[in-house]
């Protein structure tokens, strides 16, 4: 595949200017518009890489393969397609939720394009795996929310949205997820929701070949502080760091919290480097 096919099977864009490269990688049912209230703290010296995994967004939807996405590892390999296509270096992969753990796969299988990774409201596993492990759902919960995606897509979004959003306040952030879920093609959602809920990567945290911050909210129900601490603990060369608010989404609820805490990690990692 070459490069203008790689950019157009998923939507690449690239925004911002300056000499380090952030690449945003948005998480389960979302597509790149969910970055719009993170982006503008960053595009006046970053190169921003933007893009839709396939089956999201404006992604072409005919390079859906079913084999290939039916694990991370496909995922993980468009990362890698992609920055391969645009030629990066030293770029710092933000990735959102099952992107966090996306973006482990693809710097453990090509880490020269990575500098760093930065993981927003990620779990290695999301099933609870008593007595070690706590991810937040019995498997039977996750069996359940798949069977009415099959059956009722619609419901399921509506249901989704104001649980994982968490901040009833700010309703037109409810509304917007809701309409970003409900856009998605049923059977493709299914699927992915099926690779994110269901997968276990708690064994690679421990293979991460470039430092990582942990960024996580004080009240998340799909992703624990816990889980946190846990990635924290079992990550080499990880920093972790707490944004008080609830629910999943923070660089949308508290875009100015968590831009503040990923400038301050970017800004340490510059002064690391001698740049």
């Amino acid at each position: 595949m070459d490069t203008n096919d790689v950019i157009a099977r998923n939507n690449v864009r690239i925004v911002g200017q300056g000499e380090r490269t952030l690449m945003l990688a948005h998480g389960f049912g979302c597509d790149q518009t969910i970055w719009s209230r993170l982006v503008p703290w960053f595009e006046a010296d970053h190169r921003i890489v933007l893009f839709d995994y396939v089956g999201s967004g404006r992604s072409d939807a005919s390079a859906y393969d079913a084999r290939r996405y039916s694990r991370i590892d496909g995922y993980a390999q468009d990362v890698v397609d992609i920055c391969r296509a645009l030629d990066l270096r030293d770029t710092l992969l933000v990735g959102h939720s099952i992107s966090a753990m996306i973006g482990l796969r693809a710097a453990i299988r090509a880490p020269e394009y990575f500098s760093g990774l930065v993981m927003i409201g990620a779990s290695p596993r999301y099933a609870n795996d008593p007595p070690g492990f706590t991810g937040g759902f019995d498997r039977e919960d996750i069996l359940n929310l798949l069977d009415m995606m099959e059956h009722n897509f619609a419901s399921w979004a509506r249901m989704l949205a104001p649980a994982v959003m968490q901040n009833p306040e700010q309703p037109e952030l409810t509304d917007e997820l809701a309409r970003s879920l409900a856009a998605n093609t049923p059977g493709v959602a299914r699927e992915f929701a099926e690779v994110a809920f269901l997968s276990d990567n708690r064994d690679l945290l421990p293979l991460a070949p470039v430092p990582s911050l942990i960024i996580h909210c004080t009240d998340d129900a799909l992703a624990r502080p816990e889980v946190g601490e846990y990635l924290h603990r079992r990550m080499p060369d990880s920093t972790l760091r707490m944004v008080d608010a609830s629910g999943h989404f923070p660089h949308v609820s508290a875009p100015a919290e968590t831009a503040s805490i990923l400038r301050d990690y970017l800004d340490a990692q510059a002064s690391r480097c001698g740049h």
